[in-house]
């Protein structure tokens, strides 16, 4: 190959060479013009330089790889990489291109964004892909003996991913979970930040990060406490004991519940006395938040000290188990021993 393009160089050379040479020497008398001249020699490089290029090309293309019917030349792969190159940076320009127009558009909420986004994802992938065969001339023809192959592979090993990649879809266009919604699925609380092509991301309240398949969002019951609305109503158990004065500890318990900075005015709190226990009058406080992603354990925690606090100051009891015990003999000893004492 080298032998090649050093012979295609030397021969453009000697081109270029005869034409100078073919110019008369200084003095001489001559029919045409200076500038004629030049143009005439500018001419004769240009056409020698496209010559050499496409003696070039048919050099690269003479080296060639057979694999059976299929074969493949040095010049080819040159072409499908630069060609892959320049549909790779079209495709992100139009995906840039096209994600920002959706992002802008105030006709989409979140939920529909991200779909628009996915399906023109496809959209420009799938031409991209089409218009890079037609341009350097693929067979697909050649490639018939592995489309059997080709199509156990998907129908087996990639059968979940394309089933998640579905899954994933409708969950978009259902809108049955949205980023931003906080969910409970298998005992696992927490909030999701993204909806992907395989699977959804939901962080908890712990920083943890569990990736769910979308698959098992369609087929397991999903706790969704934001589906149709945020509102989430939280209970907080309170014990006091029975001399208390009833009326006053429900006054107290409304009191700690609406002064919590999270705790919704409309629906307001509301007290239940629960039931009547071993050790103690139970009631159970309802109070309403809109913001459950930001956890339902440090609003109990703050109303319950609230409570205690309060009960301190007006000296309501809070119970607790109390156990009176009788010993009949002690360890060691006889019945005699047990009776003197």
């Amino acid at each position: 190959m080298t032998t090649t393009i050093t012979n295609l160089t030397d021969d453009l050379g000697n081109e270029v060479s005869n034409e100078v040479a073919a110019a008369p020497p200084p003095g001489e008398p001559v029919d045409e013009s200076a500038g004629e001249q030049a143009e005439r020699l500018v001419e004769g490089a240009v056409e020698g330089t496209v010559d050499t290029t496409v003696r070039l090309f048919e050099g690269l293309d003479e080296f060639k790889v057979a694999i059976g019917n299929f074969s493949v030349s040095l010049l080819d792969v040159i072409t499908w990489l630069v060609v892959g190159i320049a549909l790779f940076v079209l495709a992100r320009v139009a995906l840039w291109g096209v994600k920002r127009l959706i992002r802008r558009a105030n006709r989409f909420d979140a939920t529909q964004g991200l779909l628009a986004e996915k399906i023109a994802t496809i959209i420009i992938i799938a031409i991209v892909v089409l218009i890079g065969i037609d341009m350097t001339g693929f067979d697909l023809s050649s490639l018939a003996f592995f489309s059997g192959a080709v199509g156990l592979a998907v129908g087996f090993g990639l059968q979940k991913t394309f089933g998640n990649f579905i899954a994933g879809l409708i969950l978009l266009m259902d809108r049955s979970v949205k980023p931003g919604d906080v969910i409970v699925v298998n005992d696992y609380f927490g909030a999701i930040s993204k909806i992907g092509t395989r699977a959804v991301s939901m962080i908890t309240r712990d920083g943890k990060e569990f990736l769910i398949p979308n698959e098992l969002l369609m087929t397991e019951t999903v706790e969704n406490w934001s589906y149709s609305s945020k509102n989430v109503r939280v209970q907080i158990p309170v014990g006091v004991s029975y001399s208390s004065d009833l009326a006053r500890v429900e006054e107290i318990l409304i009191e700690c519940t609406a002064a919590c900075a999270r705790v919704l005015k409309n629906p307001k709190p509301n007290v239940w006395l629960k039931e009547f226990g071993d050790n103690s009058v139970n009631f159970e406080i309802q109070a309403w938040i809109r913001d459950p992603e930001a956890g339902v354990g440090n609003v109990r925690s703050e109303v319950l000290k609230a409570v205690w606090w309060a009960f301190k100051d007006e000296g309501i009891e809070i119970p607790f188990p109390q156990r009176d015990v009788y010993i009949k003999q002690f360890p060691g000893k006889g019945e005699d021993a047990g009776a003197d004492a």
